[in-house]
């Protein structure tokens, strides 16, 4: 959680988090950024989750109190219920049915705590034919419609995992976790939020299904104004061999960039109205940029409102002049991460701390439970409690 002195949206909320990989901790990141005190369990039925990022390195890690907790041994069960008779909310991520077989699910967790928030992320959903097969983000999305609509013309390209795994999986949970904890506040009443990553990847292509009904939007690859087929919108390789990424889709936009580009005198390029101008509209703006490089280039267009920016490399962006500005890049531990998004004005918007994994943490959260300092070192020799 923030370490700021002034009151971050979510302080004194306490998550309780399952260990896992991938959209889980993104959503346990994002609510640990707003102020959250954000308890992991490490202990994975299936073994250790830590996952192949130094902990210290990964902004997903941040913000975390590491408990370990067994959840094969007898009594874990209770263990863990009773750490959640004082939390708002739990995030799990673990097929449908697994937190029940472990005595740990919904139904056993909200009869402890009927104001708890139980969040629960699958690439699939509780229900549904697939819910209990395996998938990773490539399934997801591509049921959805997204990676359809994502690639050249010839095949669908892989936009990373960002549109199933983290923006349709764990930013969704983490808002749904925020909507039933404010429904909690007002009532007092818990809920489960079933968060899938499919249903998530599916509301995200909810404005290219509305073109579509409108008929704004071809259902194919490669032939709308913002999947790469308009000239106007997309990417050119420079001299150097490095790309600038274009959009002057409105008409005053458009004039000032043909103009910076020495090309408002080019009638063809008039007609961008015209799909079947557009191939040779690209090709013609692919050969100017090819005359000079990226820097140039964004010298040339430096303070223009034409809608060019140049495409920088994980390695390059942190060095951008509106990312230090924005201080949207922070140094952890000698690297470049990702600042908390967004920027909320009653708080100093600093990322929330490297994990804390010791004993002192551990047991100062077991006595917050309610757990005797006797019945905290019967836990730890009985290999419950790491």
């Amino acid at each position: 959680m923030t370490t700021s002195g002034k009151r971050a949206p979510l302080s004194g909320m306490t998550v309780i988090e399952m260990a896992g990989l991938g959209p889980g901790p993104f959503a346990g990141m994002m609510l640990a950024d707003a102020g959250a005190r954000v308890i992991r369990i490490q202990g994975r039925p299936s073994g250790p989750v830590s996952g192949p990022v130094d902990a210290s390195h990964d902004p997903l890690s941040r913000g975390r109190i590491d408990i370990r907790l067994d959840l094969k041994k007898p009594g874990a069960d209770e263990t863990l219920l009773r750490i959640v008779e004082s939390a708002d909310a739990l995030i799990e991520g673990y097929r449908p049915g697994v937190m029940e077989r472990l005595g740990v699910g919904p139904d056993a967790c909200l009869a402890r705590n009927r104001r708890l928030v139980y969040g629960r992320m699958t690439g699939w959903g509780q229900s549904g034919p697939l819910a209990r097969t395996a998938g990773h983000d490539i399934n997801y999305i591509a049921i959805s419609g997204a990676l359809h609509a994502i690639g050249t013309r010839a095949t669908p390209i892989p936009p990373l995992n960002l549109v199933g795994d983290f923006g349709g999986g764990g930013a969704m949970l983490a808002f749904g976790i925020v909507s039933a904890l404010l429904h909690a506040a007002r009532t007092g009443e818990g809920q489960v939020v079933d968060a899938a990553m499919s249903d998530g990847a599916a509301y995200l292509m909810a404005p290219f299904y509305a073109r579509m009904a409108n008929g704004e939007f071809r259902d194919a690859r490669a032939s709308n104004v913002l999947d790469g087929a308009a000239p106007h919108y997309g990417v050119y390789r420079c001299a150097d061999g490095k790309f600038v990424g274009i959009g002057p889709l409105e008409p005053q936009f458009w004039a000032i960039f043909l103009q910076r580009l020495g090309l408002d005198e080019e009638p063809l390029l008039q007609q961008r109205n015209d799909r079947a101008q557009w191939p040779r509209l690209r090709s013609m703006l692919a050969k100017r940029f090819a005359q000079r490089t990226r820097e140039e280039w964004c010298r040339i267009f430096d303070g223009q409102d034409a809608c060019l920016a140049p495409v920088l490399s994980l390695a390059e962006a942190p060095a951008h002049p509106h990312n230090v500005a924005r201080r949207t890049f922070v140094q952890v531990n000698g690297t470049h991460v990702p600042a908390p998004a967004p920027r909320f004005g009653l708080s100093d918007n600093a990322p929330a701390p490297p994990p804390v994994d010791d004993e002192t943490a551990a047991a100062l959260l077991f006595s917050e439970a309610g757990f005797s300092e006797e019945e905290f070192r019967a836990l730890r020799q009985a290999g419950v409690v790491g």
